[in-house]
């Protein structure tokens, strides 16, 4: 053997490197001791490689779109949701929602609904900037809050015609059609069978 070739046992030293571990476990070429490593190695990739966020892609608002405005400045719409419905009008304002002559903390108790109320405009980023006034009838609360929902949104869209594409890809705009299924004869209610006797 000449001078310049390594030994064998030379080259082979750094592949026995690795500590192993007792108990016959094995472990994969790339281990993270402990969640805190893992969090670590997470925040490297993230920086390491940001990747764009593309945003959503709406169809483009023809121009000979015109404003649905009455003399007062104000923009009306119905809105439906189970058996409720709901006539809207919202004019600029600071904010304020008024239904059936109450403001909507009193009329609609439960954060929820009056979080279902402002997802119109926190989607449009218009939240502040208009007062809603509107009368609902018919349903319970939930489907109430539904109706007046899709009434602000399709009475934005009227108000500003270049809010529909975020309002549709939203899905504000389509009419809830889930109502209550009917009764059927023969049938307790709209799907339960009497019980069963053997005898």
């Amino acid at each position: 053997m000449s001078d310049d070739t390594p030994d064998k046992d030379q080259t082979e030293q750094p592949a026995e490197q690795p500590e192993r571990r007792t108990g016959g476990q094995r472990r994969g070429p790339q281990t993270f001791e402990g969640l805190g490593s893992l969090r670590q190695a997470l925040a490297t990739a993230r920086t390491a490689a940001p990747t764009p966020t593309a945003a959503p892609v709406f169809a483009p608002v023809p121009e000979d779109v015109q404003p649905k405005r009455d003399e007062l400045g104000r923009s009306y719409a119905t809105g439906k949701r189970k058996n409720a419905v709901a006539r809207v009008w919202i004019k600029p304002g600071n904010g304020k929602i008024e239904v059936n002559g109450r403001d909507s903390p009193v009329y609609f108790a439960r954060p929820v609904l009056r979080m279902l109320l402002n997802q119109p405009f926190v989607v449009t980023d218009r939240l502040g900037q208009f007062d809603v006034w509107c009368t609902v009838s018919g349903g319970g609360l939930s489907g109430q809050a539904g109706a007046v929902r899709h009434g602000i949104s399709k009475a934005l869209t009227f108000y500003e015609p270049g809010l529909r594409p975020v309002l549709k890809h939203g899905g504000f705009l389509t009419r809830d059609s889930r109502v209550v299924e009917r009764k059927k004869y023969g049938r307790h209610k709209a799907r339960r069978r009497p019980q069963y006797s053997k005898r």
